[in-house]
């Protein structure tokens, strides 16, 4: 019988269910007290085979289509870590965004932006043997959402991975050095300020092509006392 390897607690940096300023969480934050259930197997084992499971690599967003992606080419890259530091290889890392003008090709996003024909804005990867992983993308645009009056989203890039257990799945956004949205942004903000330090990329020179892409470094870990945020959804 295989034992279960139980993960460390996350600490005090993952947001709350309830979040006032973040208008749909007063809807859809638990109304009763949560319960801890005790990790067995069925957390701590997961899939494996994503490259079987998944097919091809999806790792360069601007060169999906006929043509190029408009709009200012980067490379998204970085490590995902366990909750004690060490590289998780073969971990599925997947991504999605909107353009750069800041729309998502979704029936339901239709505000005043313009589509690119050449840009799904979908991604994925499985990390190598160091937990690595490395997308070209887009730098994706700022969009209105409706929450308060001239609310506008900072520029995001939305991940989502599974890790080498149920337990250790995650959502998470990464935000842009810089981008004056961050601090007027009810998302961002129900993340206690230390910990939102997580979910921001940080641009790197060295990693940056000449003439192609500036590149953005943003390592994730998964659970644990220093576990990139949860997306609150």
């Amino acid at each position: 019988m295989v034992e279960p390897t139980p993960y460390s607690r996350e600490d005090a940096g993952q947001p709350a269910s309830l979040h006032p300023a973040y208008a749909s969480t007063l809807k859809r934050s638990p109304r009763q007290p949560l319960i801890r259930i005790p990790h067995t197997l069925t957390e701590t084992t997961g899939p494996s085979d994503w490259a079987r499971l998944t097919g091809p690599a999806l790792l360069d967003l601007t060169r999906q289509h006929k043509g190029e992606a408009l709009g200012q080419r980067i490379i998204v890259s970085g490590r995902v870590l366990d909750d004690r530091g060490r590289p998780l290889p073969h971990t599925l890392v997947e991504l999605w965004q909107a353009n750069a003008a800041g729309r998502y090709i979704h029936a339901k996003d239709n505000w005043n932006a313009p589509l690119d024909p050449n840009f799904t804005g979908a991604g994925r990867a499985i990390t190598d043997a160091e937990g690595r992983y490395r997308f070209i993308t887009i730098k994706p645009g700022a969009y209105p959402w409706g929450n308060h009056a001239n609310a506008w989203r900072p520029e995001h890039i939305h991940f989502s991975l599974f890790g080498p257990a149920f337990a250790s799945r995650l959502v998470t956004q990464m935000y842009f050095p810089g981008d004056p949205l961050i601090p007027l942004d009810p998302i961002a903000n129900s993340v206690p300020p230390e910990a939102l330090q997580r979910m921001i990329s940080r641009f790197d020179i060295g990693v940056t092509e000449e003439a192609h892409a500036l590149a953005y470094v943003f390592d994730i870990v998964l659970r644990g006392r220093e576990a990139t945020p949860m997306e609150n959804s």
